[in-house]
């Protein structure tokens, strides 16, 4: 088992693309290439976390924060950011970080907090931008099944939970190839005209790369025409925060002591009760205000976030709960979250959660 394979699968789940632009997720240190010995899932990586990793013969961590956010001048040992580094370096400890990506897929961070909230209905608060392509092409009739194949096994035509999801018409091509040409159909110097299928397929935008080369290698032609263009339809497997229903509607004070029950916190800030039943519910774990008035637009009863400052419980406006309770409260079952999917990949192999609680803010 190489290090990389752990990264294939962690990417064909939340795509690098999908992370924010001011994140950087990825390997941060470390080597792809490397025999992996062990895997711990954990939340942040701080220098307590590689003495774990150390100890328990794990040369890989799967963490949700990156460790690095910005660029280092000097690595010293000055803070903990460096001594963190400094000690993955020296004992050949790769850090992976799969953050923002992770947020903004369906069945992620959020996926999980809804989960364990018991919230039927899910869907995502916030579609991602531009995260959908639609490719036209155009096939001789007796290639078409074979073009098209080609881009469904290379990820295109999915759309939710269909797969292979293309839309065909016939026509007439022209063409007229130069002298040195090999044409597939017709003769150099001559106008031809073929009958053709135009092939229309959607793809998820990271892919297309992978989906020109299908189509290059399958498509008959010596020059292939072909089109893609950028959608802005949402795609509803990829965004920020998520909304669904609690099974039964319960009020403001029960619906917080839930919370305080299952993310396992002493103390709640929370807008001032409005004597609203809470059923529909809004998500978003870590700092999640800018979903604020996302949660108020799709009627929201309560949302459930982290990091609020003092004046974005007004953006409540008497609408809406608004609840704080913590950033490391609200993502910590990414750790499960993590060692799940590895586990249920990768079942013979050494998938392990943090024993170490990273959290830096306590409670009196």
């Amino acid at each position: 088992m190489k290090i990389k394979d752990i990264i294939s699968f962690l990417e064909t789940k939340a795509h690098p693309s999908l992370q924010e632009s001011y994140d950087n997720a990825g390997l941060i240190t470390g080597d792809a290439s490397w025999e992996c010995k062990g895997v711990i899932c954990t939340l942040d990586a701080l220098e307590e976390v590689i003495d774990e990793a150390i100890q328990k013969k794990c040369n890989l961590i799967v963490a949700h924060h990156p460790i690095i956010f910005k660029g280092l001048k000097k690595i010293n040992g000055k803070n903990y950011i460096e001594k963190t580094i400094i000690k993955a370096i020296k004992n050949d400890i790769a850090i992976y970080a799969i953050h923002t990506n992770l947020d903004n897929i369906k069945n992620g961070v959020n996926g999980k907090i809804a989960q364990m909230l018991g919230l039927k209905h899910q869907t995502i608060l916030s579609l991602k931008e531009n995260t959908l392509k639609k490719l036209f092409t155009f096939v001789p009739v007796n290639k078409a099944d074979q073009v098209r194949n080609a881009i469904f096994i290379a990820g295109g035509g999915h759309i939710n939970n269909y797969s292979e999801c293309s839309f065909n018409t016939e026509g007439i091509g022209t063409f007229k190839g130069a002298e040195n040409t090999n044409p597939f159909v017709g003769e150099p110097g001559k106008q031809h005209q073929e009958k053709e299928v135009k092939i229309e397929v959607i793809f998820q935008a990271f892919q297309e790369g992978k989906i020109i080369s299908a189509l290059l290698e399958a498509h008959p032609y010596e020059e292939v025409a072909y089109d893609i263009v950028q959608l802005t339809n949402g795609n509803t497997s990829f965004g920020a925060g998520v909304i669904g229903e609690l099974p039964v509607p319960l009020q403001e004070k029960q619906f917080l002591d839930k919370l305080k029950s299952v993310f396992q916190v002493p103390i709640i800030r929370h807008t001032k009760f409005i004597g609203k039943p809470v059923q529909r519910v809004a998500l978003c774990g870590g700092a999640g205000s800018f979903l604020i008035s996302k949660a108020l637009a799709v009627g929201a009863d309560a949302f459930l976030t982290a990091d609020l400052k003092y004046h974005e419980f007004f953006d409540a406006n008497n609408q809406l709960l608004l609840a704080d309770i913590g950033h490391y409260e609200s993502e910590q079952f990414t750790i499960n979250l993590l060692q799940e999917d590895l586990e249920q990949k990768f079942p013979t192999f050494a998938v392990l959660k943090t024993e170490v609680k990273t959290n830096p803010v306590h409670y009196l």
